[in-house]
């Protein structure tokens, strides 16, 4: 007796839960590009002047001096490290759960400068800097990674992709 089950492959029932359903793979290698372009572009500039980027985050006055310089330094690499294993596939979950903490780190970052009436420019894709007070974007850059953790909480929910060296390697995550 053959089973009613629909086959693997099989498309499955229209509207948004069909079209989500049967695309779902070139979905989340979308979100891992987009969560890739994100994490090159904020390290990219921070890599060629690290200074630069120590003095960004000496500037939101959250860290205590002897982590300044070390957490300046490897948040590029981090980044860029994020950026790479999302564009080769491999740890597609975990990066994007390390993802979206980071990215709430940041946004907790961000909204303590306004709550501390400390004008400052972010810092995001290259330097930061003190900026005059009321020329602050802290809410734009708030939202900005507010939208950059919805690839990330995609890829937690479903991380399997097309071109994925992961699936290659190891078959579709669970």
């Amino acid at each position: 007796m053959a089973s009613k089950a629909p086959a693997k492959d099989a498309p499955t029932s229209g509207g948004i839960r069909g079209f989500v359903g049967d695309n779902q793979q070139w979905i989340s290698l979308v979100m891992r590009v987009l969560l890739a372009v994100m994490w090159f572009n904020y390290s990219l500039g921070k890599l060629t002047s690290p200074e630069t980027n120590a003095q960004s985050v000496r500037a939101f006055r959250i860290l205590p001096e002897s982590l300044v310089s070390p957490f300046g330094y490897a948040q590029p690499y981090l980044e860029l490290a994020l950026g790479l294993l999302l564009i080769l596939g491999l740890g597609t979950r975990l990066v994007a759960v390390f993802s979206a903490l980071l990215l709430l780190v940041y946004i907790g970052g961000i909204i303590s400068l306004g709550a501390r009436g400390i004008a400052i420019s972010c810092g995001c894709g290259g330097s930061g800097g003190l900026v005059p007070k009321g020329h602050t974007r802290y809410t734009l850059d708030v939202l900005r990674d507010l939208l950059y953790i919805l690839p990330a909480a995609w890829l937690i929910w479903k991380p399997a992709s097309k071109f994925s060296l992961e699936r290659a390697l190891l078959g579709d995550p669970i």
